[in-house]
């Protein structure tokens, strides 16, 4: 009776063991489907295949596309495989499979990830710059000129708006590109900034500027201006580094006067700003969702 009684027992716990792996198999499918669910939703529904003979993106990678893909919704239809698809059936190489690079090369010659290689963070600094941290100065001139156009072929001109600057205590009109928004947003930190106390006003009036067909001073590469992407507030109070003497270590001396209130609301629509960069400009705000997602709404 012992052995029999036994056996029943030792039966009854194989039993339950090879139930149990069953519930572990099915849990981790039910995990796996969750994951891949959940991955989907932060890439706004696009595909991203793996197949054999194409290597998994890295982490890195895929929050890249992510915030990219966010960011232009209604240009990008979806990154596959190393490429940007665009909505009209266009594609661009995301990666230009060139490797690291030089911050030099990374400036004049960007791919679209190595625009959003460095993370761009809001709110107050703690220090100044890094050397050569400089998130959003590495533009890649294809990528702006397919969502915004090419100044130079007058591609950008039929989709610039007059936006009223500082309604209340200026009423200049700045001509920015109604693209992806753009034209709104400008109009919301126009407006935001104009509720500001009277002693902002000195470093918001005149505008420096908005749409200007430009390279970047002492380089060929476009200027975000040419986008009609970028403003430049009051130039009287701000700082930039060509107009700084180098410090010991041949860097220029990062210096800033431009209120943490006024960054504030520029960042909170999307803006980065210049005085981010270890060659500073303190004057500059452009529009890049793709390194900064608004976080104020519209009206």
């Amino acid at each position: 009776m012992e052995f029999r009684e036994m056996s029943r027992v030792s039966l009854a716990l194989i039993s339950a063991i090879r139930r149990a792996g069953r519930e572990l198999r099915q849990a981790r499918r039910l995990f796996t489907a969750i994951i891949m669910t959940a991955l989907g939703a932060t890439l706004s529904g696009n595909e991203l295949r793996v197949h054999a003979d194409v290597p998994a993106p890295r982490p890195a990678q895929i929050d890249s596309t992510g915030r990219l893909l966010a960011a232009y919704p209604e240009h990008i239809q979806q990154i596959r495989d190393g490429l940007i698809h665009f909505r009209d059936g266009t594609t661009m190489p995301f990666d230009d499979g060139r490797g690291t690079k030089s911050h030099a090369e990374w400036l004049d010659a960007p791919d679209v990830e190595d625009m959003l290689a460095q993370p761009y963070a809001r709110g107050p600094m703690a220090s100044s710059p890094d050397k050569d941290f400089e998130p959003g100065r590495a533009r890649n001139e294809a990528f702006f000129s397919k969502i915004y156009g090419d100044c130079r072929t007058g591609a950008v001109r039929g989709k610039l708006v007059d936006v009223i600057w500082l309604p209340g205590k200026s009423g200049v009109k700045l001509k920015v590109t109604s693209v992806n928004g753009v034209s709104r947003r400008i109009d919301a930190v126009s407006r935001a900034l104009d509720a500001l106390p009277k002693r902002f006003d000195a470093y918001l009036i005149p505008p420096g500027g908005s749409y200007n067909c430009r390279p970047i001073a002492g380089t060929s590469r476009p200027s975000a201006h040419g986008y009609g992407i970028a403003i430049d507030i009051a130039t009287s109070k701000a700082d930039y580094w060509r107009w700084s003497k180098p410090g010991r270590d041949g860097r220029p001396r990062w210096r800033n006067r431009i209120p943490q209130e006024i960054v504030d609301i520029f960042e909170a629509h999307g803006f980065i700003w210049g005085g981010k960069w270890d060659r500073y400009d303190t004057m500059h705000f452009e529009y890049r969702p793709e390194l900064l997602p608004p976080t104020a709404t519209l009206d």
